[in-house]
């Protein structure tokens, strides 16, 4: 296997996991079909309190989480990283076992910020070398960072970084060489003119709800125990109160949407049928991947807008029915991202930084064996698939229940039901697989 698609795709097959394919369904299965019976027997009324909930952090910690001098050693260190990133694209070594650069993007900054989010929060907010650039350009000038027309981006919300999203997971899956310096440097250098303009014209703002890493780490960030309440505090908050403050913005729903059909789509690429698929396209290898790709990310959007459709015509309207419900499905794609991605964190992300660390030799670094065997690891991507699974269930019914009548709360959320057992078991399967 070569390097490229070692950092395209993280986590073996039916190889590394002990657990009958009829065991794990039946355990999904049961699980979210009992806890979406109990939610409606035992949870007539709303109990999340969004951003109004939490305990706030003592105020020495408070001060220090946000001082000025955190933060700037903070965005010193994003533009530090970035400035290696590029130096290592520009001159090092053009093959994924020996440049850093590629495990920097692929496996330290995508897969990274998984874990990091949703325990610290939003952490590319503090780290974004973009904003950071930001911040200096506007020092020299004289200008406020909040400088700008604030109105494109918030007609715009979300939809640049789920377009972001969906570029960058292209170039990582379905690109004819996601690893080469010229690919990925070409990216970024794109990638960080189209941000650093839409900061210049709308300001800051625009990282905010258009910058497609921040945007992924803001919405991951929405299950941390960490968070700031309404008032600006940090808080200690229950992950789901998190959840339920998630602002329904424009292109929600596309983001979310892109953050599990790119999973899907980047776990069933490795199946035999998929990989003979590729190889035997008379459209090609690239147009037949970017075409699997965009099809599994429309597919499951408009799976979840025919379901949130037939929940409004069950239980009756709601503002804005398509974000409403858009949530639930956060700890879902967080779930499988987590059992998607644990392997090639825990191996290629060593890895990375021993090469980071050490420089390129001629035969690259070594990965260190996994700390979980075939068996913890099996677990693992269950729980985690399933476990995303019921918190969505749990989710998605507390909005049914402040939104919709009481009498048709519960057959109101039975669409919703039906899609996320469908996920769970699409999620399973391609684990299996």
């Amino acid at each position: 296997m070569s390097g490229v698609h070692v950092l395209a795709h993280g986590v073996g097959s039916r190889h590394d996991l002990p657990v009958s394919a009829f065991h794990a369904y039946a355990g999904a299965f049961a699980a979210l079909l009992f806890s979406f019976l109990a939610l409606g027997l035992l949870w007539p009324e709303s109990r999340f309190r969004g951003d109004r909930s939490g305990r706030p952090l003592p105020a020495v910690l408070q001060r220090a989480a946000d001082s000025r001098a955190l933060r700037g050693g903070l965005r010193a260190l994003g533009l530090v990283a970035a400035t290696a990133v590029l130096v290592h694209l520009v001159a090092g070594p053009d093959d994924p076992a020996r440049n850093p650069a590629p495990g920097a993007v692929y496996v330290l900054l995508w897969v990274g910020l998984i874990p990091a989010s949703m325990l610290l929060g939003p952490v590319w907010r503090l780290l974004n070398p973009l904003r950071a650039l930001h911040l200096l350009g506007c020092r020299a000038l004289r200008r406020s960072p909040d400088t700008g027309r604030r109105e494109p981006a918030l007609r715009l919300g979300h939809w640049p970084a789920a377009a972001g999203l969906l570029a960058f997971t292209w170039l990582e899956l379905a690109s004819p060489a996601p690893a080469s310096r010229t690919a990925l440097l070409l990216f970024l250098l794109s990638y960080a003119a189209v941000q650093l303009a839409g900061a210049a014209v709308c300001g800051r703002v625009w990282f905010d709800r258009c910058d497609a890493f921040e945007v992924y780490s803001a919405l991951l960030a929405r299950l941390a125990p960490l968070g700031r309440g309404a008032d600006g505090r940090l808080v200690l908050r229950n992950p789901l109160n998190g959840l339920d403050a998630t602002p329904v913005n424009p292109g929600l729903v596309a983001t979310v949407c892109v953050l599990l059909g790119s999973t899907a789509y980047d776990g069933f690429s490795d199946t035999p049928w998929w990989i003979n698929t590729l190889q035997t396209s008379p459209l090609g290898r690239t147009a037949t991947a970017t075409a699997g790709l965009v099809g599994t990310v429309t597919g499951i959007a408009l799976l979840y807008v025919v379901c949130a459709g037939s929940a409004r015509l069950i239980a009756g309207p709601v503002p804005r029915p398509l974000g409403a419900f858009a949530h639930s499905l956060l700890p879902i794609a967080a779930g499988y991202l987590v059992a998607h991605y644990f392997s090639l964190l825990t191996t290629e992300g060593p890895r990375t930084l021993v090469l980071a660390v050490d420089g390129a030799g001629a035969g690259g670094a070594t990965a260190p064996d996994p700390p979980l065997g075939p068996a913890g690891l099996a677990t693992l991507q269950v729980t985690a698939v399933v476990t995303g699974h019921i918190l969505g269930v749990v989710a998605a019914h507390d909005r049914s229940v402040r939104l919709f009548p009481p009498a048709r709360a519960v057959a109101g959320g039975l669409p919703l039901l039906v899609l996320m057992i469908g996920y769970t078991l699409c999620g399973i399967g391609l684990l299996v697989a």
